[in-house]
């Protein structure tokens, strides 16, 4: 059963550390201008390109949907939704306050795309012990 988990928590931050590289930028709005060229190709591409969201909805599958693994599936849900509004509402309505065109312009820490590389991984132990 740790082969079997330890499997898993390495293949999740592969597609993770895959997902940060392509989207790493020194600003959420650099971040947002990386996924924007993706989705305005293809929503499918897009969806491609987030392969941890692909896996969570497998994993949530093959773990027989407990708790953990649904929760994990919510958040990276939630994600997905939340970037594909905020990339509709900036690139195609250009709706977007001043307050927060300041917060999506200001430098991001270097720390912050990898938060996802300590957290997630919790929630494939949970759903598999």
């Amino acid at each position: 059963m740790s082969e079997l988990i330890l499997n898993y928590i390495m293949l999740f931050t592969l597609l993770e550390v895959f997902e940060i590289y392509w989207q790493k930028a020194p600003t959420i709005m650099g971040m947002f201008l990386r996924m924007h060229k993706f989705y305005k190709k293809s929503i499918f591409l897009f969806l491609v390109m987030h392969p941890t969201f692909i896996f969570s909805i497998g994993f949530a599958m093959l773990s027989d949907y407990t708790l953990s693994s649904l929760i994990l599936l919510l958040l990276k849900t939630a994600d997905i939704i939340t970037k594909i509004v905020l990339i509709e509402k900036i690139f195609n309505k250009k709706e977007l306050s001043h307050e927060m065109s300041l917060i999506f312009l200001a430098p991001i820490d270097n720390f912050l795309p990898y938060i996802g590389l300590l957290i997630y991984p919790f929630f494939i132990i949970g759903a598999l012990v």
